[in-house]
């Protein structure tokens, strides 16, 4: 059974969101591909491959942060979401 947990940190510049399980991991061959729209190592029926697309769209282009993870196969992994504690104006 996958468990999760859910932390949350700041440092002078973000908020730091980190979401990790203890499923899997990410096989190598796949981490270059996790953020692009439609992909999905699922069997076909069983998942959209949008989650994360989304997922990158709108933390990075809308509120101008960053995602990244780590993971190691057969432990799991961690998802961090990187949001600006200010937001800088632009014309």
């Amino acid at each position: 059974m996958c468990s999760s947990d859910l932390r949350t940190s700041h440092d002078s510049q973000s908020a730091i969101i980190a979401v990790g399980d203890t499923g899997t991991g990410i096989a190598d061959e796949y981490k270059h591909r996790i953020f692009e729209p439609f992909f999905t190592t699922k069997e076909v029926g069983k998942g959209t491959g949008q989650g994360l697309n989304l997922v990158h769209t709108i933390v990075v282009k809308h509120h101008h942060g960053a995602i990244d993870f780590s993971t190691e196969l057969g432990r799991g992994t961690t998802f961090f979401v990187r949001l600006p504690l200010k937001v800088s104006s632009s014309p």
